[in-house]
């Protein structure tokens, strides 16, 4: 089959005819229900966005295939890049730019014994409180009991105290 009948040109375009991709049938089913739009063709394009890992994975293949003519070229394609792509992230590289995007983002992780430190102190902390309403708790018990004591006892037997007046 020719590209000329695959596009359907060359035949006479009925509802069977193959078509290049977004090629509409204007036969004889085509009327004024709504079609559904094409899966295979995009709205808008998207940019294509590279992370550093991937820069520097193919900056340093294409600095090993240096020395043998053509293999560039054909890396290039194969990853569907341009020249200026290499040229500007071997830029980037040389300045830097790469190995410090290629490291995680954020705060950097505590040393292990800032993080020890910090579990000791709010240990140390809720045990102090544990032992402050302990103490709390033996100030109360004694004072009900001090309070339990003098109510019960006989008024006849304190020595201490005289009924006389």
């Amino acid at each position: 089959m020719s590209l000329f009948e695959r596009n359907g040109k060359g035949d006479n375009g009925g509802p069977g005819a193959e078509r290049a991709v977004g090629e509409r049938s204007s036969g004889a089913d085509a009327g004024p229900v709504a079609k559904a739009p094409d899966p295979e063709l995009t709205q808008r394009a998207s940019r294509r966005r590279f992370t550093s890992a991937y820069k520097l994975a193919i900056v340093r293949e294409a600095d090993a295939l240096a020395d043998r003519p053509g293999e560039i070229g054909a890396l290039l394609r194969r990853e569907g890049l341009y020249s200026s792509n290499l040229t500007k992230w071997r830029r980037l590289r040389d300045e830097g730019a790469l190995e410090a995007l290629s490291r995680p983002r954020g705060p950097k992780p505590p040393h292990p014994l800032e993080q020890e430190n910090a579990r000791l102190k709010h240990r140390l902390a809720r045990t102090e409180a544990e032992l402050d309403q302990a103490r709390k708790v033996i100030e109360v018990q004694g004072n009900v009991s001090a309070l339990l004591g003098e109510l019960l006892e006989p008024r006849g037997a304190n020595p201490d105290k005289s009924t006389d007046r």
